[in-house]
């Protein structure tokens, strides 16, 4: 047999082969991916579960040492009850946390705070009843 008519195969990939890698890569991103950003909106309402208990517990420590809860966020800063006031994780601001009056108008200007975030969570409560 002559060297010209030897079967020449070149080193690569076939397009089927190609396909066939480029599919199982397509596949295993379908399944990731959505359970990725899950898993981001999970971490941050974690984050937002936390910051409300923070400022909630600030809210009763300023009550128990003064008697009365304070006017704004700000005091709680101001006192040093807070060391700054923590962002809302879902709208990324300190400025929409939305402050709850007391019942009563003699104890205070806040005593208690809600989300600003629009929306609902993973388990299908909206921001604001937290």
């Amino acid at each position: 047999m002559d060297s010209g008519t030897k079967n020449k195969r070149g080193f690569g990939f076939t397009l089927i082969e190609l396909l066939v890698v480029m599919s199982i890569i397509a596949l295993l991103l379908a399944l990731a991916v959505p359970r990725y950003f899950h898993s981001v909106t999970r971490a941050k309402e974690a984050v937002l579960k936390e910051n409300l208990a923070l400022i909630r517990d600030a809210l009763d420590k300023h009550y128990a040492d003064t008697g009365a809860y304070p006017a704004s966020m700000e005091v709680l800063v101001a006192k040093r009850y807070l060391r700054k006031l923590p962002e809302d994780p879902l709208t990324e601001s300190a400025s929409t946390w939305i402050p709850i009056a007391p019942e009563r108008p003699g104890q205070g200007g806040m005593f208690d705070v809600q989300s600003g975030a629009p929306g609902t969570s993973l388990t299908g409560e909206e921001y604001r009843t937290w």
